[in-house]
């Protein structure tokens, strides 16, 4: 019997939201700044897709590119993009904090998290920059979020595919993992075998997707995606 997965794609305009949701994508990460790793999207461009796109959105509530350590005036910009959000109808947050020694933050990611209450929180890819991603996994469930976005500590979720495996079972469904990071239609199915993921993350970043014939090919590669956890 075939197991529902769930796919999350991240984009940073309307018209690429707009294209995930045709081609069958079951959730959305909103940012803007995708080349650094996605900042939080102006409220402008969160209204603008709630009222296009009825998937369920998650906006990523990160001040700047860069490291993940966060200044007084940073963090409270944080809290402030939470309401924002919240406002604008989005269903989720993704964030993440790092004290300076790398480790998690949990006190201040935690706060996010409550803040951000009802609104369930994934903990982004900060994770994969800690030294051991198996005792971050420990703080990471301390701050209360919902699922952990992470390629396992390497430099894609096909190489990590075999953490990824293990920090699943040490989560025990406590905390979903969601694998993320190069994901695309040729080494989905072998993250999806490996990993007992029941939810994906792909910004299919080698795709051309803003390019002067707009969005055809990143729907097209979407819809593969789609097609290929269908399949499994």
């Amino acid at each position: 019997m075939s197991t529902k997965r769930l796919l999350e794609i991240s984009v940073e305009s309307l018209e690429a939201a707009a294209a995930a949701e045709r081609a069958g994508a079951n959730r959305i990460e909103l940012c803007e700044q995708l080349k650094v790793g996605g900042v939080t999207p102006r409220a402008e461009l969160m209204r603008a897709v709630r009222e296009r796109v009825s998937l369920p959105i998650f906006a990523m509530i990160r001040p700047r590119g860069g490291d993940f350590v966060y200044s007084a005036a940073e963090f409270a910009q944080m809290m402030r993009a939470l309401e924002i959000a919240k406002a604008c109808g989005m269903n989720g947050a993704v964030l993440g904090v790092l004290n300076k020694d790398g480790r998690i933050d949990v006190a201040r990611s935690k706060e996010l998290v409550e803040a951000a209450d009802p609104l369930p929180v994934t903990f982004h890819r900060a994770f994969d920059e800690t030294a051991d991603v198996f005792a971050s996994l420990e703080a990471v469930m301390k701050t209360g979020a919902a699922r952990l976005l992470t390629s396992g500590g390497k430099a894609n979720a096909a190489e990590g595919a075999a953490v990824l495996a293990r920090l699943v079972e040490m989560a025990g469904g406590k905390i979903a993992i969601l694998p993320g990071g190069g994901i695309n239609p040729g080494n989905l199915e072998r993250v999806v075998q490996e990993t007992g993921a029941k939810e994906f993350h792909s910004g299919l970043g080698t795709v051309m997707a803003y390019g002067h014939n707009g969005h055809g090919e990143f729907e097209r590669e979407v819809r593969r995606l789609v097609e290929i956890l269908a399949g499994l």
